[in-house]
């Protein structure tokens, strides 16, 4: 289990280096907070965050409808 669970998070890492390097404003969506102060910088996604989401919300349903 400790092994697939590895495998999975290498996979995410990969998938997301590999979105990354497209022109996708996947992090950089309107509703996205950046604040860039003096000696700090902050970032929250949130707007990814929703879309991510509702993305996988609905592959979630879709799997589900698709099992039974």
């Amino acid at each position: 289990m400790l092994v697939f669970v590895g495998l999975l998070i290498a996979a995410a890492g990969l998938v997301l280096m590999l979105v990354g390097r497209t022109n996708l404003p996947i992090g950089r969506l309107p509703g996205d907070i950046l604040y860039r102060g003096k000696h700090t910088t902050f970032y929250f996604p949130l707007a990814t965050s929703i879309l991510v989401s509702v993305v996988l919300s609905l592959i979630l349903y879709l799997v589900a409808k698709l099992r039974h």
